[in-house]
Formats: C-alpha cells, structure tokens, sequence
C-alpha cells in the first residue's frame, strides 16, 4: 500500500509542504480501501514523512517517501523508552557537572554547535548535526570519563532518538531554543538550572508519535 501512495506522490509531482489528496480521492485514484490508505497514511506520520493536521489535512514533509518497514519500528519501538530513561540519568548529570567544570573552550564548543544547528534549521533541515555536537560538547565540558564511556556506548541508540525527536513538527526550533537555555546555565555556572533546562529538554524528546503509535493501527 506504501508503495502505491509513493508512486502516486512521485506521479503527481507533490514536493514538500504540498497537501496530499483526501482519503477518499486516493483511494479511487489508486483502488484501494480507505481504511488501507488511512493506515498508510498512519505509518508515514509515525516516521514523520507525512503531517496531519486535524481539520486541515495531511502534507508531505519530504519530497520521497522513503519508509522503514514496521518490523523496524515496531523495534524501535519497544527500546526507546529505556533509552530515553538512560539520556535523562545521564544528562542531567552531565549537565550539572558542566555547569561546574565548564571552560571558556567549552562555551565556544557549544557555541559553536548552537550555530551549526541554527543554520542547519534555517536551510529547512532537522538540525541533527549541531545537536550531536552540542549534547558531545557538554559531555566532553563535565569531565568525567566513565560518563563519557556510557554515552559513547549508547550513542547509536541515542542517535535513534535524536532522529525520532527532530522528525516531529516544529521539534527542531524547540530543540534548538532548549539548547540555548541549557548553554546559559552552563554559563552562568548554575548547576540547578542547568540540570532543570536540560531535563526539560529530554523530556520534550521523549514526547514522539512512534511512543503513542500501535502497530496494530497499520
């Protein structure tokens, strides 16, 4: 059913920010039920290819519907709540730690990933570049190895969320703003907020659609 709905996208020439046809006119156009269109269309804005907006339709996010096969999210899934609980143990430590250890070099290496990610934005990417600098940044500013180790350890799970977090609608100025917060506690040297912005931040990546998706909704 994917297949066909992609085929359609690329037949119509529908690019980014276009509005996809009702449930109803796809399912005549491609000969389908509407209930296999409506759970196409499910699949694809769990994986953040598509956005429904309730009352207004639903639009592409991407030129190409290039969707992982459920077997993989239904995987994916199931880890990611343990792996948000493990950042949020980690990162707020992190956090508080950079607060007190952080180096005139530090703020410029978060500095500098705020800008990378800022610009990423800007040119209508998801920012993924500048947030793994910037959260490599504050662990490398607190300055203890044996957290640095389980961050690396973790790091292609973590980049798993990061990907799930940035797919969302308007998630990569959000994250981009909560950044900025956590660098300013950094800064001033205030463990407290710095480890309250940072679990703020972790927080909102952990709201994705994928955790509120059933796979029996495909």
């Amino acid at each position: 059913m994917i297949d066909q709905l992609r085929e359609h996208v690329t037949r119509a020439r529908l690019k980014t920010g276009d509005r996809l046809p009702s449930e109803r006119e796809l399912s005549e156009r491609i000969g389908v039920s509407r209930a296999s269109i409506k759970q196409a269309i499910v699949v694809l804005e769990v994986q953040g290819l598509v956005e429904i907006r309730h009352g207004g339709g639903t639009y592409l996010r991407t030129d190409h519907l290039r969707p992982e096969p459920v077997s993989i999210l239904v995987d994916r899934k199931r880890r990611l709540p343990d792996v948000l609980d493990a950042r949020e143990a980690l990162e707020t430590k992190l956090a508080e730690l950079a607060a007190q250890r952080r180096t005139d070099d530090d703020l410029a290496a978060l500095d500098g990933a705020l800008d990378v990610m800022e610009a990423d934005i800007a040119s209508g990417e998801l920012g993924e570049d500048g947030d793994h600098r910037f959260h490599a940044a504050i662990t490398a500013a607190a300055r203890n190895e044996l957290l640095a180790a389980f961050m690396s350890e973790l790091s292609d799970q973590i980049a798993e969320t990061r990907k799930e977090s940035l797919h969302q609608p308007e998630r990569p100025a959000q994250s981009l703003r909560q950044h900025r917060d956590i660098v300013d506690a950094i800064r001033a040297q205030d463990p407290e907020a710095a480890v309250a912005a940072m679990r703020a931040h972790l927080q909102s990546v952990s709201r994705v659609r994928l955790l509120t998706w059933q796979p029996d909704d495909d």
